[in-house]
């Protein structure tokens, strides 16, 4: 099988990772998408987020895969690997538990500007094909790629701060249990 490997924060998921997931397996290009929240960002320190705790995304993403539907599930692998989190090494470890399937890596057109960054971001290219999905802003990376509208988590995040609405932005299962965290 064909799983699509979408890492993120997901700090908190918003309904264009839904967006991408249901596209992924809509035009072909994965049999199953799974959903992994990243643990201990290998970037810490050189971005401006703070990540809520891994539990507490791990639960949001989890209410997205329900929302999106049953070919999206959540692997929550990164608790089990040594942080901090590097791609190459939840890619190999998946694939080293699941030989039954073919990885690929997901990612954005934002980040392709930041992969000499990435460990081994050329063994992630050679060993899991990655699928780039465009992101408004950020040139298309080619022809068959479509831009994704401009939501981030970093406006969610902002929003909810402000008191403004976000049911716009989430999942109704993500808002759910973001809106019950902010009741508590």
């Amino acid at each position: 099988m064909r799983i699509a490997v979408y890492g993120g924060s997901f700090n908190p998921p918003h309904v264009v990772h839904g967006l991408v997931a249901r596209w992924l397996l809509w035009t072909g290009r994965a049999d199953r998408v799974w959903l992994v929240p990243v643990f201990v960002h290998a970037f810490e320190g050189r971005q401006d987020k703070r990540l809520a705790p891994f539990d507490e995304r791990l639960a949001w993403t989890r209410a997205l895969a329900a929302d999106v539907g049953p070919d999206v599930e959540v692997c929550a692998i990164e608790r089990e690997l040594p942080p901090p989190s590097y791609t190459i090494d939840t890619l190999r470890a998946l694939r080293d538990r699941h030989p039954e399937h073919v990885f690929r890596l997901v990612v954005g057109a934002d980040v392709l500007d930041q992969r000499h960054h990435w460990r081994d971001w050329e063994g992630i290219a050679r060993e899991f094909d990655p699928i780039v999905v465009g992101r408004q802003g950020w040139p298309l990376p080619s022809e068959s790629a479509i831009a994704f509208p401009a939501v981030s988590s970093t406006e969610v995040r902002r929003r909810l701060a402000a008191g403004e609405p976000v049911d716009h932005l989430l999942t109704r299962g993500v808002a759910r249990l973001l809106a019950a965290s902010r009741e508590s």
